[in-house]
């Protein structure tokens, strides 16, 4: 801690774009759009605008999960939005969410009356409701359990998210009480979901429920050591009871094809960057794009 150079905090903060790190071309201080550009509309009513981050992979699991139990109507287009090149700042996209964050879903069932909802929890809300309470008790102490879960992922995260994963993997410099600040919170939640996930075999009880989809992308990948490459740092392995949540919720197949949409990171096969329908999984991976792309820049033979 004695290399730390004291900082004392200025009467007013001024805004230093130099001083973001690897994010500074994209973060501000102000809200609004930064350009014009309108967001493109598929075939189906739902649509998505999003990448594949653990708040875009919570909406993209649930709309696999409702179509996997039978609900046509979730059928979805999914748009790719990169936030490190700002696309989260267009007219188009602020309009439909103001706070300018992935996701957002535009629900066109009626499009002369387009129905807006932004905030992961918000959404894994709308779309349990508009298919009769789908992974979402109806009413009761199992309504009140789920909800409090869902709540608790949503105001916990960006501890993990903007605090330990911030400044243990993408701070331009290390800072030994911020990480040690969050390192220590990023532990504690994990130490409430293992003790809870040893008395129940989903978070909220013994269903499988929107508190597992919201959860599941960011201390699922965190537990099982592939968030922020700290599996060690963090000691993941201790955690068994979230260890084994993790590894069977990942199981599901509608798990690993949400996963996959919006994805633009990992191995090739596990992207599908912009999904229109349910056979893009067997046919627009991005290795079956690639590959027919340098087959037909090949010359013929």
């Amino acid at each position: 801690m004695s290399d730390l150079t004291p900082y004392t905090p200025p009467a007013i903060w001024q805004w230093n774009k130099e001083n973001g790190g690897q994010f500074a071309s994209i973060n501000r201080p102000i809200a609004g759009a930064t350009h014009d550009k309108e967001l493109p509309v598929g075939k189906h009513p739902l649509q998505l605008y999003s990448l594949g981050t653990p708040n875009g992979v919570k909406v993209t699991v649930m709309l696999e999960e409702l179509l996997a139990l039978g609900h046509n109507g979730a059928e979805y287009d999914a748009w790719l939005i990169r936030i490190n090149e700002g696309e989260q700042f267009g007219s188009g996209f602020v309009s439909v969410n103001p706070n300018s964050k992935i996701p957002a879903l535009l629900d066109r069932t009626d499009p002369a009356n387009p129905v807006r909802v932004f905030e992961s929890g918000a959404i894994l809300m709308y779309l349990a409701e508009k298919f009769g309470s789908a992974f979402l008790p109806k009413d009761g102490a199992a309504r009140a359990e789920c909800l409090s879960w869902l709540f608790w992922q949503m105001g916990s995260a960006p501890f993990v998210g903007g605090g330990f994963g911030h400044f243990y993997a993408y701070a331009p410099v290390k800072i030994e009480y911020a990480i040690d600040r969050y390192a220590m919170e990023a532990k504690r939640q994990l130490d409430v979901l293992n003790q809870r996930l040893a008395v129940t075999e989903y978070v909220a009880g013994d269903e499988y429920t929107v508190a597992d989809i919201a959860i599941w992308p960011w201390y699922g990948l965190l537990v099982k050591g592939q968030a922020y490459n700290a599996g060690e740092f963090l000691q993941v392995h201790e955690y068994t009871h979230v260890v084994r949540w993790a590894e069977q919720v990942a199981k599901r197949p509608a798990v690993q094809r949400g996963r996959k949409v919006n994805r633009v990171q990992g191995d090739l096969a596990s992207q599908l960057r912009e999904r229109h329908d349910a056979s893009d999984f067997d046919t627009k991976t991005q290795d079956k794009i690639e590959a027919a792309a340098a087959a037909a820049s090949s010359p013929a033979r």
